[in-house]
């Protein structure tokens, strides 16, 4: 689907509206969080105004970021996966500043400049198919799944998935993280090109593919979405033991958001979710937990996410990429 009125227009997954027709107000919001996971953060602050209206939208990294930095598009909050892409925005003066409301604490890690918010932390996965996996031992770490996929070619050629980092503006923030992690990557990513790995937009459709029978592997899945699904019982998710990259994801108030009050209102309700005295779920997915602070490996908010945005940096690893995944 297209947004109309535009030749150029970005290209959205899912839209719909929340609250009543007749509402005073409406808080538009362009976001890559399926509507299901991002659904309960709407209802809960419909259920303290009334009078005002959602509109949200759903559309890729990618295509959230060709909204706003391209088409400039008005939207009153922009929720985003990819890290990088919503530093870029804020770097690039596409952000205006808030200040959040004094009544919830947030940890420093959480904000950026007074532009970038996080609310959620979400960790990389590997999502198993029980039904391949019921004879194998569960690989815990990134070399014992190298070790599995070596040692069983057939049993998991043009099974194993993972994110088409092209076109994936989160699949490109995991995938530049975990080298800098680690040069098990490059190993696996190799392995997975031997193994004429599939290539997906996004996590939904990696861990449908697992259940349906489609995958065995896949991996750097979101951990958030694979865990809330209503039957998870064909599938095991495991966060690496070597490291598990944790993704926070965020929100920005654009400089030409149509409603700023209104904005600022959500910004705060989203925050009050994840920071406040209850510490409650964030779309049914991991809240901001500072008790697990020890055991986080997580990407930070700043300028450090901008270095592989370089399009010399980008094109460099994307053509390393290419090559290991993509083999004849």
């Amino acid at each position: 689907m297209l947004i109309a009125h535009c030749a150029a227009a970005f290209e959205i997954e899912d839209h719909r509206r929340f609250g009543a027709d007749n509402a005073s107000q409406t808080v538009t919001i362009l976001s890559t969080a399926d509507i299901r996971f991002f659904a309960p953060m709407i209802e809960s602050f419909l259920a303290t105004n009334p009078a005002v209206a959602v509109d949200y939208t759903v559309a890729s990294s990618t295509e959230v970021m060709r909204a706003i930095h391209a088409e400039r598009r008005p939207f009153d909050l922009v929720i985003s996966s990819a890290m990088d892409l919503q530093t870029k925005l804020a770097n690039d003066g596409f952000v205006q500043r808030h200040e959040p409301d004094g009544a919830h604490v947030m940890a420093d890690w959480a904000v950026w400049n007074d532009m970038v918010f996080a609310f959620t932390q979400e960790a990389a996965a590997i999502v198993l198919s029980n039904k391949v996996f019921e004879d194998l031992a569960v690989p815990r770490s990134r070399q014992e799944l190298i070790a599995l996929l070596r040692e069983n070619p057939d049993l998991f050629r043009g099974k194993v998935g993972t994110y088409d980092i092209r076109q994936s503006g989160l699949g490109y923030l995991f995938a530049t993280q975990d080298t800098r992690a680690s040069d098990t990557y490059w190993r696996l990513t190799e392995v997975m090109g031997g193994l004429d790995a599939k290539l997906y937009c996004c996590s939904s459709d990696m861990i449908d593919a697992v259940e349906d029978g489609t995958l065995a592997v896949a991996y750097n899945v979101l951990q958030s979405y694979a865990i809330n699904r209503q039957d998870t019982g064909r599938f095991t998710v495991v966060l690496p033991s070597d490291f598990s990259t944790v993704m926070l994801r965020s929100v920005v108030i654009p400089n030409n958001a149509p409603t700023v009050e209104m904005a600022r209102l959500f910004l705060d309700h989203m925050l009050g979710q994840a920071f406040g005295p209850t510490g409650s779920v964030a779309l049914g997915q991991s809240a901001l937990d500072q008790r697990n602070e020890a055991s986080l490996h997580r990407i930070r908010l700043g300028p450090g996410l901008l270095v592989f945005l370089d399009q010399l940096k980008k094109r460099a690893f994307l053509q390393e990429w290419t090559n290991a995944i993509l083999q004849p």
